[in-house]
């Protein structure tokens, strides 16, 4: 599904990025870890196509096709999602009606009609059932007011209704209580399936306890310096990312 090859990138002149390589398949989860500055959040936005940041050498593909030239829409059209650490306020505009604009301009890229008012509520419906959401939190503006675990949930109904083919969750459990986390965990468990696929950016194991990964892998310095299953998570708890660090050196 997703494919990172040799990629490196930059911001404003500043590498960020030094020789990722990455293959993520349908039907799995893979979470990144590192501490601050190793790049996670910039591998992230650079999946995502942010324009600030310029890939100077490697390719991200999707089904096989390079999204060099895809603008962010287009990949979220593609069927990439993003949630973000620090969720943007949208006065005056509703969590559902801001949800019916995103599907219908997703339909709209692949020559699809709007959806029928009727499917669109029966939709809205199963998904915040699903996601146990309240039917008030649904007329509220998006993220307007809301708290931190409200922000998190309201992006995984999001994530519920786009179903994009790949959804990379960049540090969604900042600021989270555990049982914040424990709703938005749950949350992403009943969206995985075999179509799609999951990265979790975290620098804490705990939010591994409540979606477990396949596969983890450890960024250092621009680059995947080890992976491993979710067994290195908990060697990273213990011993810190000192010994990553170390071993890097080495």
């Amino acid at each position: 599904m997703l494919k990172i090859n040799n990629l490196h990138a930059s911001v404003e002149d500043k590498d960020i990025l030094k020789g990722i390589n990455l293959q993520v398949n349908a039907g799995e989860v893979h979470a990144i870890m590192g501490p601050n500055g190793s790049g996670k959040s910039t591998l992230a936005s650079v999946i995502a196509g942010k324009e600030e940041f310029e890939v100077t050498q490697g390719s991200v593909e999707l089904d096989g096709e390079d999204l060099e030239d895809s603008a962010p829409e287009e990949r979220a059209h593609k069927g990439i999602f993003m949630s973000f650490q620090y969720p943007v306020e949208i006065p005056g505009v509703s969590v559902t009606n801001f949800m019916k604009t995103a599907i219908n301009e997703s339909r709209k890229a692949r020559g699809l009609e709007d959806m029928p008012a009727n499917e669109m509520l029966k939709l809205i419906r199963e998904k915040s059932e699903m996601l146990e959401i309240d039917r008030k939190f649904l007329s509220r503006s998006l993220n307007e007011g809301f708290s931190g675990g409200e922000k998190k949930r309201n992006e995984i109904f999001q994530m519920a209704m786009l179903e994009p083919k790949l959804a990379i969750l960049d540090e969604t459990d900042s600021g989270l209580d555990i049982d914040a986390l424990r709703i938005v965990a749950n949350g992403v468990n009943k969206l995985k399936s075999k179509d799609n696929a999951v990265i979790v950016i975290t620098h804490y194991q705990r939010l591994l306890e409540y979606i477990v990964p396949d596969f983890v892998h450890v960024l250092h310095d621009g680059k995947i310096v080890k992976s491993g299953g979710k067994e290195l998570a908990f060697q990273l708890e213990e011993k810190g990312y000192d010994w990553i660090k170390n071993e890097a050196v080495v």
